[in-house]
């Protein structure tokens, strides 16, 4: 039995442009076309899109993926055993970092010295004192909240207008990426990747990868945070997420 490239998509939760492009490198060929020429996938190479997909979430980049899975000294079960090496790895460092780790959203409720006037004026009808207690329960005890403490007392209504617009901007130009079909793994992607993790290090504190892998999980896995992302613009969290860990995957340290 095979399978069109859009049920591919779907069944992978990945876009039918991916895939076009894992075919277009020589990562994923499917085995088969049809008579019109269409990709046709079986079911080996639904097995090397898990793989792939394995190695994509461990933030490999594509073309160490393709090293991996080529390998013809490797077999499945060894595949296996190594993600679930780096995945173990990973789960420990991510329970390290978790206390460490502050949002730059939630970073804006702390130390902010308006008046109510100017509070209403920069933020609307978000209250910027909503998380403020939930934030010093989580990190107070942190370096990042710290420093975020000690820049955003300081800001003046400008200084928070002006962190505003910078943000807008910065998800209309990426809205219009995802609208344009870019993956998370290509330049102008991870590029609006590294301007956000800049942003954050910037305006309230050092922001290095790893942190902002982090922080691209927690945009996913917290609600509130995947909802303001994406009513910018739906996927664009997850999407972030992804750009994040490519632009992370091309800094190693």
């Amino acid at each position: 039995m095979s399978y069109s490239v859009g049920q591919v998509a779907g069944f992978a939760g990945v876009t039918v442009r991916t895939l076009h492009h894992y075919d277009d490198i020589g990562l994923l060929v499917p085995s088969e076309r049809s008579h019109a020429g269409h990709r046709r996938y079986g079911d080996e190479d639904l097995d090397r899109l898990q793989q792939i997909l394995f190695y994509r979430e461990l933030g490999f980049p594509l073309d160490e993926v393709a090293a991996l899975l080529d390998d013809p000294d490797a077999d499945p079960r060894a595949h296996l055993r190594r993600q679930h090496e780096l995945l173990t790895a990973r789960i420990e460092k991510l329970q390290k970092m978790a206390t460490a780790v502050e949002h730059a959203m939630e970073a804006r409720t702390m130390g902010i010295d308006l008046t109510p006037e100017e509070r209403f004026e920069v933020f609307g009808d978000k209250d910027p004192e909503q998380y403020a207690e939930e934030v010093e329960q989580r990190w107070g005890g942190t370096e990042a909240y710290a420093e975020s403490q000690r820049r955003t007392a300081n800001y003046t209504k400008d200084d928070w207008q002006r962190m505003q617009a910078e943000a807008a901007d910065w998800g209309e130009r990426y809205a219009a990426l995802i609208a344009a079909g870019d993956t998370p793994d290509s330049a102008a992607a991870m590029d609006m990747a590294e301007e956000h993790r800049q942003h954050i290090c910037g305006w309230f504190y050092d922001c290095p990868y790893e942190m902002h892998q982090c922080l691209g999980e927690m945009y996913v896995s917290d609600e509130r945070f995947k909802a303001f992302y994406d009513s910018v613009r739906p996927g664009l969290a997850e999407h972030l997420r992804d750009a994040i860990r490519a632009n992370a995957a091309r800094h190693p340290a």
